[in-house]
């Protein structure tokens, strides 16, 4: 499905006197998928001549959205569900990935890993955890990464504020920000002098969904001006693009199984949005023990959006699922491997059904899964 809309531009939010087109919204939003699932189920009930037994969805990123959007407002859609990296919270996350070049530029995530990397207990240039990481982009004053200027106190203040993620003018919580470990795609820069490059996603909500002006320049934000279209972000969008509404109460009641993950490495949808949402299930649905019957998360250390970063990734995580709506198995761990170049495998790790992670035993190669447990964080 195109979600009612050709091409890769926001412009389709407006209509032709420059209004909401809210028709087209929700349509990108959620009508979409739901029309599509219901014409492919016809489709296949017309060909095969009976209807399909099991209906899966498996998306990352917008596909992750999508997908914990079906189990959401459309619960009887799918049976299972393979959520990755989910662009949920989108209209806190859309108006966050603006933060890096409000504040602006880039450096120390090598030093960063550097610093924090033995905390689990294996060097192995992958953080297991980056909330345990408290590295202080202060240290890199004085140091010159690669063919760039010296670190100034202003650029480690940039950092410090990109880690910690957006806040309102009297410095109280916005939204989570990058964790360490991950790269600064969103605070890019280009040009002579240099000069911020924002996601052309993020401009596009920001001129077709908020500003509502497509010749809006996003150089004349403030600080007051931020804080003023996240609120409007959330409020106008929430319902209809949050896609983070906790109660999953119609989905877990019909049987459904809804399988998550997140690469902590992520750069550009930050591995936090997804702890927050399913933190809020367990809350809703009557705490872990419960939850954990219908919905699991698995987070990918030193793995980045979807795919790539220094960790190894989920494999196969798809016939997990299948293997748990199924069969009723539910997925303790996923097996995750990293691969050279040639396609070999060279490191794999159990992946632990969240909050717990994968711990060294103290014995073994760290390049094999069958050294590590699943235990409590530390």
């Amino acid at each position: 499905t195109d979600t009612g809309h050709e091409g890769g531009s926001g412009s389709f939010a407006l209509d032709a006197s420059g209004r909401l087109n809210w028709h087209a919204v929700r349509d990108n939003a959620y009508l979409g998928i739901h029309e599509m699932t219901v014409v492919g189920k016809a489709l296949t009930a017309t060909f095969y001549g009976r209807s399909p037994r099991y209906a899966y969805f498996n998306g990352c990123s917008t596909g992750g959205r999508q997908g914990l959007s079906e189990a959401q407002r459309y619960p009887a859609d799918y049976h299972g569900i393979l959520s990755g990296a989910p662009a949920i919270n989108w209209p806190k996350l859309h108006v966050e990935q603006l933060w890096g070049p409000l504040v602006m530029l880039e450096a120390a995530t090598a030093a960063a890993v550097a610093a924090c990397d033995g905390i689990d207990g294996v060097k192995d240039g992958v953080l297991e955890d980056p909330r345990r990481c408290s590295f202080d982009p202060k240290a890199l004053v004085g140091t010159v990464p690669n063919a760039c200027d010296a670190i100034t106190e202003a650029d480690a203040s940039v950092i410090r504020k990109i880690w910690e993620g957006p806040k309102r003018r009297d410095g109280s919580f916005l939204w989570y920000g990058l964790p360490r470990g991950a790269g600064f795609a969103l605070s890019a820069t280009d040009g002579t002098p240099l000069t911020a490059r924002p996601s052309g996603i993020t401009l596009d909500w920001f001129r077709y969904f908020l500003t509502q002006n497509p010749q809006w320049d996003w150089s004349t934000l403030t600080s007051a001006s931020y804080e003023q279209l996240w609120d409007q972000s959330v409020e106008q969008f929430g319902p209809v693009f949050g896609t983070d509404n906790p109660n999953l109460s119609a989905f877990k009641d019909r049987g459904g199984k809804l399988l998550l993950w997140h690469g902590w490495a992520d750069p550009l949808i930050y591995a936090e949005g997804t702890i927050d949402y399913f933190s809020r299930v367990q809350q809703a649905m009557d705490g872990p023990q419960k939850t954990a019957a219908f919905i699991r998360l698995f987070m990918a250390p030193g793995v980045g959006h979807c795919s790539g970063g220094t960790g190894p990734a989920p494999r196969q995580p798809f016939d997990s699922l299948v293997n748990w709506v199924e069969h009723g198995e539910a997925p303790e761990t996923l097996t995750a491997v990293r691969r050279d170049e040639t396609g070999k495998v060279v490191r794999s790790r159990p992946l632990c059904a969240y909050p717990l992670v994968a711990r060294y035993k103290g014995n073994g190669s760290t390049d094999e899964a069958s050294s590590f447990e699943c235990k409590a964080n530390f």
